[in-house]
């Protein structure tokens, strides 16, 4: 069973805590193992370890390294949907915004206002009006406030006036109204390592290559470690499928679909700098396929987003240039002073899983979330968005606690802050005198609080031990040299590209996306994690071709080219030698490419892993 449940026991989930873990999932039969570290997965281990379950949670790459890192990092009930009278899913979404904002997480979770720009006068107005009335009554719940400001609405002059960048012939006026935003990857390993506290097994780089079964019965997973290279067995009484768009990929392996199919849908996201755009909110805009939002983001704001279909590799969707126009083209018709391809700092591409079945485009197709028990042993949850991942999670694990002997409590996840997050904001009220003590600027400190919570303190110590951790790293001023200390020996981070693309967002927010800070930052994991300077020298070779393959693949004018041109660069997580290289899916436990036999572990031909798990078990 679990370890007690007191968050006191570990706040750390570094190299050795991985080791634990691994041994544990090698030698204990599990109550549930969760495939797939995303939000939804990350999710699913919080819920279960806090029902009291023995609890496993396994990634073929980093946490989030899929698509719950590459979201428009929104956590919003989703406007559009009231126009699809989509009524319980925006309710939903609205209350578990308000649990994110005021009690989950509010160290990372950030209120943000919008405005929503009229064309249009009378009509528009009335209608758009009346969804955001709709919106502000479904976000309260329980008589609890929504931890946002209401709607409003703005007369032209009053538009132009907080936002001088908008074209005078743009707008007719406008509505402003709140939602919330987050770091999406530093929410996912921080819902990790949470998960981790309270007891569960957790393990990235472990790659799922196939199911243990006795009779029909789904008893457990083939696991293929790729920091070891050691393949075993991990048993578990019931096995949570968590794995987004490699749903269908992943319930092959079982030799199920589950009787429904998720397709994936392409979202690219533009950087620019605070500068190219003044305006003191962020914006949303009408499209003809979708919407298009314009948010804030630290010192630069991110446009975005496309919507398209996607079927190539789902590891690495490569965005295009006809990506990167669309977005420009329509951002520009609402600006007094057009964007350029120049203005662009960082893109990033990712793929919402979609249920089908409803229409043939992706923007209508479904945003609802599935659970199924698809055969004994294994259940599988799919859909959803971003902002009710805690709900999926739920669900998923009522559906697994209900074939466990016993009766299981329910879940508590309501009730439970992240690492961090608990006297977060007495720390806030107390940075200056914290700033202070510690001989840092208070923005340096206002910036690890929001990123870190009430964990800033063991930052702190670091620097106290080793001041010239509070150097900035080059190229990249907003974060400092003690993060990627603490990612790699708190974080669960194993490679570079998990420090520059995840644990700090200095791949998409540098101009040079991280080139420069990476032999600096390669040099401190190093010292964690006990790499040779070959080692070093190689994550930082890998890091480059990482960068140079995104900024050609972005040249290319269409997926397929894009596609092949972003699969140059070799994939660390699997090995530096192209020619022996697989490419599974990430952000979900390991999923095999389309195409790639799945009796027996991939590159391993003939080899049985049952014969060399714990004990000699075999399905």
């Amino acid at each position: 069973m679990a370890r007690s449940a007191s968050v006191s026991l570990s706040t750390k989930l570094g190299p050795d805590e991985r080791a634990a873990a691994v041994e544990a999932l090698k030698t204990r039969e599990l109550d549930i193992l969760v495939i797939g570290g995303g939000i939804v997965g990350a999710g699913s281990a919080l819920d279960a370890v806090t029902r009291g379950l023995s609890v496993g949670i396994v990634e073929a790459r980093d946490w989030g390294s899929g698509t719950s890192s590459r979201s428009s990092k929104l956590v919003h009930g989703g406007i559009r949907y009231l126009e699809q009278l989509n009524f319980r899913l925006v309710r939903e979404a609205l209350i578990e915004r308000g649990l994110l904002l005021q009690r989950l997480a509010p160290h990372l979770v950030k209120p943000v206002r919008f405005l929503y720009p009229l064309s249009k006068p009378v009509y528009e107005r009335f209608y758009i009006g009346a969804g955001m009335a709709l919106y502000d009554i479904f976000s309260w719940t329980g008589g609890r406030p929504p931890g946002v400001p209401h709607h409003r609405h703005l007369t032209k002059t009053q538009v132009l006036r907080a936002i001088p960048s908008l074209s005078k012939d743009a707008v007719v006026g406008g509505l402003t109204y709140y939602d919330a935003q987050v770091d999406d990857a530093r929410y996912v390993s921080s819902l990790v390592r949470t998960a981790a506290a309270y007891g569960a097994h957790a393990a990235s780089r472990i790659r799922v290559e196939g199911f243990v079964k006795v009779g029909q019965r789904v008893v457990g997973v083939k696991a293929h470690d790729y920091q070891t290279g050691e393949h075993f067995e991990i048993r578990a009484r019931q096995v949570v499928n968590a794995t987004g768009v490699w749903t269908d990929d992943t319930q092959a392996m079982v030799g199920e679909r589950g009787g429904f199919k998720v397709r994936a849908s392409k979202g690219v996201h533009l950087v620019v700098p605070r500068d190219r755009i003044h305006s003191d909110m962020g914006m949303i805009f009408r499209t003809e396929k979708s919407v298009l939002f314009v948010i804030p983001w630290g010192r630069h704001w991110l446009v975005g987003t496309t919507d398209t279909d996607w079927d190539l590799d789902k590891a690495h969707p490569a965005a295009t240039a006809a990506d990167i126009d669309y977005i420009l083209e329509h951002v520009n018709k609402v600006m007094a002073v057009p964007l350029t391809r120049d203005d662009v700092e960082g893109v990033y591409a990712g793929l919402r899983p979609l249920l089908a079945g409803e229409s043939d485009q992706t923007s209508k197709l479904s945003r609802e979330h599935i659970v199924a028990h698809t055969v004994p042993g294994l259940v599988v949850v799919a859909g959803g968005k971003w902002t009710t991942y805690r709900v999926m999670a739920e669900d998923a694990v009522d559906e697994a606690a209900a074939a466990l002997d016993g009766r299981i409590p329910e879940s508590t996840t309501m009730e439970i802050p992240l690492l961090g997050a608990e006297g977060y904001h007495a720390a806030w009220n107390k940075r200056g005198k914290i700033a202070k003590a510690f001989g840092v600027h208070k923005v340096r400190i206002e910036h690890l609080l929001n990123r870190y919570g009430t964990l800033t303190d063991e930052i702190l110590d670091l620097i106290r031990d080793d001041p010239s951790l509070a150097e900035p790293l080059p190229g990249a001023d907003d974060y400092i040299r003690a993060e990627v200390v603490y990612a790699a020996s708190h974080e669960s981070a194993l490679h570079l590209e998990d420090v520059l693309a995840r644990r700090t967002r200095i791949s998409i927010e540098a101009w040079d996306r991280g080139e420069s800070a990476a032999p600096v930052a390669a040099r401190l994991m190093a010292g964690v994690l006990g790499w040779s300077d070959a080692e070093a020298e190689a994550e930082v070779a890998n890091y480059l071709k990482r960068v140079a393959a995104e900024r050609a693949s972005q040249l290319e004018p269409d997926d397929e080219s894009a596609d092949r041109v972003r699969l140059e660069a070799p994939d660390i997580t699997f090995g530096f030698d192209e020619d022996d290289m697989v490419v599974p899916g990430a952000d979900q436990g390991g999923a095999p490419r389309p195409g790639e036999d799945v009796t027996e572990p991939a590159g391993t031909p003939g080899d049985d892993t049952s014969a060399s798990a714990p004990g000699g078990r075999s399905s």
